[in-house]
């Protein structure tokens, strides 16, 4: 029952998100938050929820291995990489920083940098379509830092993984099954790609199981369920109609995510007010890295602006990392930090035009005073 009046809600606030152009993931979480444990106890968390939580967060990871085509990536390394490593190395430094003078230990502060460096692709993407922004010679460069992030986000899974008691064995086994990933990604396309032209429903039994196989990796291998979807989806990436077939499962179970994660947070007052100092730097720093890389890649300052507004909000891969490690203070502090750069960063990408006048009359008239 429980399940169905979470999916009803959400129904609704992703209506209202549609129509007055907001971002849905804070709207889910918000739901969550108020509805759960922590707000009018009207939801609790139990076994069924966690499922579905994990689901929504496999499926999300296996869709990233989708877009993460070996051959794509192999002629735009360059490119991927100079238009992520700004954007890797001011924002990670800043939180992580922010997070130890704040009493973090060095691992938690690990933890909540690795969650609040990475950007929300679903936001940052939404709004470029939403305002018409795909033609902008910035989209480009913004979707590469997106692309870099995503590849960045399984070398996180796996460093921020508490159980690895035997580093040196851990790291091999992550590193066999890449391998073995990338061999076979320019096999196993061919090999099964026929089974997704069929009509039936095996293309979708097929591909929701696939998705899920991480978390027997995760049971039997002891390799993180979401690094082990992520190469899986990398594999399959040749296979395109693989995309549209889980493109549902995905959508539906990681709304479902949001919001029971939502369920299971209890939002402190030092939560929330860590959260904002965590935001305020989260948003200073993308704007800072977007200004450098735009200088760096485009020579525009105006053209930095512009990246660095469109890719503020943070989103989904914030609260699967902090879902999937973290607990108690770092928790609440990333959930407050996602809700605000979500909403703050829709809006700036929204009037990011606005936004760039503003700044270009202040430098000139800073410039006509020298």
């Amino acid at each position: 029952m429980d399940i169905a009046i979470a999916g009803l809600v959400c129904v609704v606030l992703a209506a209202i998100s549609k129509k007055f152009s907001l971002p849905s993931v804070p709207a889910y979480i918000l739901a969550g938050l108020i509805f759960g444990s922590g707000g009018l106890g009207l939801f609790t968390a139990d076994k069924v929820s966690d499922t579905i939580a994990e689901a929504g967060v496999i499926m999300l990871l296996f869709y990233i291995g989708l877009n993460l085509n070996p051959r794509e990536i192999s002629e735009k390394k360059g490119m991927i990489f100079h238009s992520g490593l700004y954007d890797f190395l001011i924002n990670f430094s800043l939180i992580y920083i922010i997070s130890v003078l704040a009493g973090f230990d060095h691992t938690r502060a690990f933890l909540v940098a690795s969650a609040l460096y990475i950007s929300s692709s679903a936001i940052v993407l939404q709004s470029l379509i939403e305002n018409r922004k795909l033609i902008y010679r910035e989209s480009e460069i913004v979707i590469w830092i997106m692309v870099f992030e995503d590849i960045v986000i399984a070398l996180l899974i796996v460093l921020n993984n508490p159980e690895t008691s035997d580093l040196i064995f851990f790291m091999l086994k992550v590193l066999i099954l890449t391998a073995l990933t990338y061999l076979l990604s320019g096999y196993m396309p061919k090999l099964i790609g026929g089974l997704f032209q069929r009509e039936d429903e095996v293309p979708a039994l097929f591909a929701f199981t696939v998705a899920l196989l991480g978390v027997a990796f995760e049971e039997f291998f002891q390799i993180p369920a979401g690094y082990t979807a992520i190469m899986l989806g990398l594999m399959l990436s040749g296979i395109k109609r693989l995309k549209e077939i889980i493109l549902p499962f995905k959508d539906v179970f990681l709304v479902l995510f949001f919001f029971f994660f939502g369920i299971s947070v209890n939002l402190s007052t030092n939560g929330l007010v860590l959260g904002l100092v965590l935001a305020a730097v989260a948003i200073a720093g993308k704007i800072i890295s977007g200004l450098i890389t735009g200088r760096h890649l485009l020579k525009s300052w105006l053209s930095g602006l512009e990246i660095g507004l469109d890719t503020v909000a943070r989103g989904e891969f914030s609260i699967f990392l902090i879902f999937a490690f973290g607990s108690g203070s770092e928790v609440s502090a990333v959930t407050a930090a996602v809700v605000i750069t979500s909403i703050i960063g829709a809006f700036l990408s929204k009037n990011s035009e606005k936004i760039k006048i503003s700044a270009s009359k202040m430098a000139e008239r800073f410039s006509s005073t020298q």
